[in-house]
Formats: structure tokens, sequence, C-alpha cells
């Protein structure tokens, strides 16, 4: 999705240095007025007056950012709301220091009076704290709302690819052949792959609108794996290991299925000795997920014209639902193809 010209980042820098070029020009841009006033003739050294207030200009400025890049999402967003009020405190402390300094060194025959500086430099203080705080919120929103309305669009775009994707039309052909098969035999499995067939459809109908337990996730996964075995048999390797979830886990729906759709699509077929492992585990809350499988380089192109959502869109689904809080490692070794994923999890 395209930034709307108001997002993009030249025009933001632009109104930056705009801004901060109006403070910095406007004590000049006033100074006719000011020479012409009978007033302050007699003072010689009207020029340090202007020169502190360029130099305070500059803490200013670097006030500005801390705040809205620093103190803001860093105590106002994690309530430390006393903790904040204490760094101001400091920071003021710091400009009063700054600023009798520059007036000792640039002004001379008069004498630094502290109220003074509370009455011309708080105003300032107070505006910039308020406008940074503005400045980072209102920012804040804007891509907030971004990233909403790019999630929503991508769901929407993805909905078909995944339900076509997840239970492809290949493998619901395969899996009710297969229990035609059982059926013909009168075989006692029938009726447990019939209920894993349900629960798996009924999951990804009905039970995907928001977030999942990460042990639902994974329960479908397993229902997958064994309509997956039982249609393959013993033709093909399946290796999996997932551990014994301790603690109520959530993670976006949908999101592990295709690593393993992938591998059977391209791990299987006319190649010998075809194998997929699985391994998924949690520790201090990061999800460990992978997937390996063995693959044939001259089929791979082919099959991926068929459906499926692919990686592409899987690490775009990722970044949009995780942004800086997952890692993906996809690896080629050998004849083996290995998918690495993890994610910090709430």
């Amino acid at each position: 999705m395209k930034g709307q010209w108001y997002t993009k980042k030249s025009l933001a820098v632009g109104l930056h240095l705009l801004f901060w070029a109006l403070l910095f020009s406007f004590p000049y841009l006033l100074r006719p007025v000011m020479d012409n006033n009978a007033s302050l003739r007699p003072h010689k050294n009207i020029n340090g007056f202007y020169y502190l207030n360029f130099v305070n200009n500059f803490v200013r400025v670097l006030l500005f950012y801390a705040n809205a890049y620093l103190l803001i999402p860093r105590l106002i967003y994690k309530k430390k709301y006393g903790q904040y009020l204490l760094v101001l405190l400091v920071a003021l402390g710091v400009m009063l220091v700054w600023d009798r300094f520059f007036f000792n060194l640039f002004i001379e025959g008069f004498v630094y009076k502290v109220w003074n500086f509370f009455v011309f430099n708080l105003p300032f203080f107070f505006f910039i704290i308020i406008t940074s705080a503005a400045f980072r919120m209102i920012r804040d929103r804007v891509k907030e709302d971004q990233r909403f309305k790019e999630k929503e669009t991508e769901n929407l775009k993805t909905e078909l690819s995944f339900l076509r994707s997840q239970v492809s039309p290949h493998f619901m052909f395969n899996i009710m052949n297969n229990m035609v098969a059982l059926a013909r035999k009168r075989s006692d499995l029938l009726e447990p792959s019939l209920i894993k067939l349900s629960l798996l459809l009924r999951y990804m109908l009905y039970e995907t609108d928001e977030k999942v337990s990460l042990q639902k996730e994974v329960e479908y996964l397993q229902s997958y794996l064994d309509l997956q075995r039982q249609r393959f048999g013993n033709n093909l390797k399946i290796m999996a290991c997932m551990e014994k979830l301790d603690g109520n886990y959530e993670i976006e729906p949908m999101l592990l299925i295709p690593f393993v759709e992938n591998a059977f699509k391209h791990g299987t077929g006319m190649m010998e000795n075809p194998e997929i492992d699985i391994e998924l585990k949690v520790e201090k809350n990061i999800l460990s997920f992978s997937v390996r499988n063995t693959f044939d380089e001259t089929s791979i192109e082919e099959k991926d014209k068929s459906s499926g959502i692919g990686l592409t869109n899987l690490q775009r689904r990722l970044a949009l639902l995780y942004d800086n809080k997952h890692s993906l490692l996809i690896t080629k070794q050998e004849n083996w193809f290995i998918a690495s994923l993890q994610i910090v999890l709430n």
C-alpha cells in the first residue's frame, strides 16, 4: 500500500527544518523594529541577547526530540509519570545552568537573575514539551491507523488464498479418496479420520476471526499431520516434535500451517526417501518453529504455480502482525529446504 503524500518522510523532514528555521530566525526578523526602539539603543551588547537566544534554541531542539523519541515512549507510554516529571525537572535545571553560563559569556554589565530565566524560558519550556508530546502521539496514531488499514486490506486480499492454501482442493481430494478407501475396507480408522477432518474445517472456518490460543493452533497442525500421515503412509517420513505448552499463549490464526503445507507441496513427489521434519517449542515467551523438507530443485518452479499464499506473502503477513517481534530465516542446504521462525509471544 502506497503511503499518502502527508506521510512521506521528505515532507516531515522539510516541515521540521522549516519550523526550527523560523524559531531560530524569529528574533532577527524583529531586529529592525527593536533597533528603532530608543530604550534599547544604549545597550551596546544587545547582540549578546541574540547570541544567547541562539544557543538556547539548540537546547530546545534537543529537548523536543529527547521528549518525543525517548521520554514519551519509555516513560509516558509505560505510565512512569513520576519518573517523567523528575526528568523534566532535571532538564529544566540543566537549561538554567546552560542559560547562566552563556549569559555571563555573551552579556556584560548585567547581573544574572534566576527569576528572569523562569519568566522568559518557562513558557518556551512548556511549549516545547507540549508540542513534542503532541507530535509523538499524533505520529504514533497515524502510523497505527496506517498499520490497521494495511492489515485490514491484507486480510481481505488473502482471505480466499488462505482458504485455498490451508485446505487446498488437492489436499481435500486426496483425503476424501483415502476415506472412501477406508469405508470400502470398513476400517476402524474411518471414524477418527472424519472427526479430525471435521475439527480441522471447524477451526479454520469458525474459530480464526481473532487471535487464538497457541494450543489450538498446535492441535490444528497435529490434525493436519495425522491426515497427511494417513494419506502418504510409508511413502513419506514425517517427524513432528511439538513440546507440551506451558502458559496461555496466543497467536495469530493460520500462521504456522503455510510452512507445513509448503513442505508437503515441495517435499513430496517423485524423489527418493522424502522426509518432513517439524519442531515447535516455547522458551521464555519465544516461540521457535522450524520446518525441514527434502526437495527436488527441478520441480519447485512448476509447483509454485499451484495454489498457496507463498513465502513472500507469508513474510508480508508476519511483518504486519508482528512487526519487530519476529525473525524468519529460510535456507537451503544440499537437498533440504529449511524455514525457521521465531515469534515473541505476549
